[in-house]
């Protein structure tokens, strides 16, 4: 049995569906109650309190672990979720990190993920550690305004990332999970090419077959908006590598086609797929 942590979210659902779909036995993990594949079981844990997860963990064999905001959660003890794991007779985890941790080491989030990581390290489990950077789902931000106004509103509309389909990172982490040869991997996961937020106006308008206007936003008001969702402290870090990414984040990975054996999609393959969102 596999034990998908984050199982509802944009990497999770997809991973959830193919591990599933190749005979495996699934437990899906969320913080709350939620529609599941046929045949999966599904667990509601909140994993800002590792001791919850030791029924889903019961009988696992592997562990795919998603932290996002429960990394930093009040109280929260990441570490002590490789240890339940441990306990439980897991033999394998996979654990979504983020490219940060190498070409931003210093913010607090990095920080804590790195730590993170050297847990896995050194707990004595087989371990892969996967790191995306900006994620195609992102442009989610944008669906309101593109139904309502034909609009996307960002900032450094001419400053782009290579943006990776959630859809690669899933099937990436499924082949962690069910093949021995990627135990000690530690892959780099970006898009197939670097893309600005204006060109991803552009794809959405095509994916759409009609117009989308691009408006750019300062800094201050992106950061404004931003932080309506998120910590000012991680609107701020997020900025900065929107607007001034580093070489290493410019760069496109080899790593999707080194395990999946093909190119990542580009961002017009996200857009085909999800134009139902920003309609």
């Amino acid at each position: 049995m596999i034990v998908v942590t984050g199982a509802t979210g944009n990497i999770g659902r997809p991973l959830t569906q193919a591990l599933a779909a190749a005979g495996e036995q699934v437990t899906a993990v969320s913080r709350h109650t939620a529609a599941v594949p046929n045949g999966v079981r599904h667990v509601a844990a909140d994993l800002a309190e590792p001791a919850g997860l030791k029924p889903a963990l019961a009988g696992a064999k592997a562990l795919f672990l998603l932290l996002s905001g429960d990394l930093h959660a009040a109280g929260a003890r990441p570490a002590d979720i490789i240890g339940q794991a441990a306990a439980s007779g897991v033999r394998r985890v996979v654990l979504l990190s983020t490219l940060g941790v190498v070409t931003r080491p210093f913010g607090s989030t990095r920080i804590a993920m790195r730590a993170l990581e050297d847990t896995l390290r050194e707990s004595g489990l087989e371990w892969a550690i996967l790191r995306p950077g900006g994620f195609a789902s992102n442009a989610l931000w944008w669906a309101e305004s593109v139904r309502t106004q034909q609009v996307v509103a960002a900032p450094f509309g001419d400053v782009g990332v290579p943006v990776i389909d959630p859809a690669d990172i899933a099937e990436v982490a499924a082949a962690c999970l069910l093949e021995d040869r990627h135990a000690g991997g530690e892959y780099e996961l970006t898009g197939p090419e670097v893309i600005t937020p204006r060109q991803q106006a552009e794809a959405l308008a095509g994916a759409l077959g009609s117009p989308v206007r691009f408006h750019e936003l300062t800094r201050d008001e992106a950061r404004t908006a931003m932080s309506q969702s998120m910590p000012a402290e991680l609107a701020d870090d997020t900025l900065d590598i929107l607007g001034s990414p580093s070489p290493a984040e410019l760069r496109v990975s080899p790593d999707v086609q080194q395990v999946l054996g093909r190119a990542p999609r580009p961002f017009a393959d996200w857009a085909a797929r999800n134009v139902a969102a920003f309609r």
